[in-house]
């Protein structure tokens, strides 16, 4: 068993889990229109895809040709790719602001497609000092005695965001908790001597779920990618016997 146990450990130092990635969560969004609006879509981590055409036949006509047709698939996938590159670069061109007014014209100025993205990236400016700035414009229009067209529009704004960047906080750091829970769990799972019985036992307490077997998946595909034949082999093996007692 003493064996077995350094085995294993020299596995896991040789092949370190990777870091959780943020990927299914959902987020509200918003941008800046041209009326001075705010509107909300679906999360979009990369922002590639536009809005669904309506028309279930047509969606399923596009999926049917992406899988039968291999070069309209590399000419979709290679299309991706070149808008993730160009959004990349833009993004990384945009300047922070260093106060939190410039904060605000900042999110205000966001495309929609990237605001999940600033929300992960700015995180820790987007604290209680951020929130009570705009909540202060808010209130001093709010009570403004007399309120003009544009007062009402920056208003509208100003509320939507206070909501939408809320929301996508919420969401931002529950998503973060929940990896991170993720990977503990894993973690125990791999070090365990006695497997079954550490399976068993995460069962009783309802701490087995899909969040852990898609963790382990990203894993298992990043070491076929590297050529790790024996972290791939010992993580199927792991993989194979949570399947067994797994079930949301």
């Amino acid at each position: 068993m003493a064996s077995s146990s350094s085995s294993l450990g020299a596995i896991l130092q040789r092949f370190p889990l990777l870091a959780p990635r943020p990927t299914a969560r959902r987020a509200p969004t918003s941008r800046r229109a041209v009326a001075n609006k705010i509107s909300c879509i679906g999360w979009d981590p990369e922002g590639i895809l536009a809005a669904p055409q309506p028309g279930h036949i047509a969606r399923l006509e596009f999926r049917r040709r992406l899988e039968s047709d291999s070069d309209a698939r590399e000419a979709f996938d290679r299309q991706v790719k070149e808008e993730q590159e160009r959004r990349r670069k833009e993004r990384e061109a945009r300047v922070i602001p260093d106060t939190e007014a410039g904060l605000v014209e900042f999110f205000l100025d966001t495309d929609a497609r990237e605001i999940e993205i600033e929300i992960g990236r700015l995180r820790p400016r987007l604290n209680k000092g951020f929130f009570d700035y705009i909540q202060r414009e808010i209130a001093t229009i709010k009570f403004a005695v007399t309120r003009t067209a544009e007062m009402e529009d920056r208003l509208i704004e100003l509320e939507a965001m206070q909501k939408v960047i809320g929301e996508g906080v919420e969401a931002y750091d529950k998503l973060q908790n929940d990896l991170v829970t993720a990977k503990e769990r894993l973690t125990k799972i791999l070090q365990s001597r006695d497997r079954k019985t550490t399976l068993l036992e995460m069962v009783e307490r309802n701490e087995l779920n899909m969040s852990i077997l898609t963790l382990l998946d990203e894993n298992i595909a990043s070491a076929k990618t590297s050529n790790q034949e024996e972290a791939v082999a010992f993580m199927e093996g792991v993989r194979s016997s949570m399947l067994k007692y797994i079930t949301v």
